[in-house]
């Protein structure tokens, strides 16, 4: 994967710079696990410190998240000057990153009952089944629930 993204910018030639350059994000980003996404994440990184000529000229969104705390604890701490960047005078994430996120499950059992009863969609007697079938899949699972009771 990582030649292959060398190959598609011209830069067959920079792998050895990058290989060398991973162990450096790693010890940047807190020594993370290398294992997906992780690994993609620092590969990325490496390949755009080596491609722009600058460490961290550009930060990917995904380097920017570990650098915040959004994927959870690192096993040491983040670069501090790369983390102050990012933070932008903010602060890091210190909880548990799921603990942030707003309860959609409510709004979205209201929306699909709402659509539910705009198309005349008889939802199932445990309709939670029917509101999980529309969160992961959203325009399949009402095309679903649309003709589930269709014998054809």
């Amino acid at each position: 994967n990582l030649e292959s993204q060398l190959k598609q910018q011209n830069a067959a030639d920079k792998l050895d710079q990058v290989l060398a350059e991973i162990p450096r994000v790693r010890e940047d980003l807190g020594f993370i696990p290398l294992v997906t996404p992780t690994s993609q994440i620092v590969g990325t990184q490496a390949v755009l410190n080596v491609l722009t000529g600058e460490r961290y000229k550009t930060i990917a969104k995904e380097t920017a998240g570990i650098l915040k705390g959004e994927y959870g604890h690192t096993p040491v701490p983040v670069n501090a000057a790369l983390q102050a960047r990012v933070l932008e005078g903010g602060a890091p994430v210190t909880c548990r990153p799921a603990d942030l996120l707003k309860p959609e499950l409510a709004e979205l059992e209201a929306d699909v009952r709402r659509q539910a009863q705009e198309k005349g969609i008889t939802l199932a007697e445990n309709a939670i089944d029917d509101v999980l079938t529309v969160a992961l899949f959203p325009q399949p699972g009402l095309k679903f629930l649309e003709n589930r009771n269709n014998p054809a």
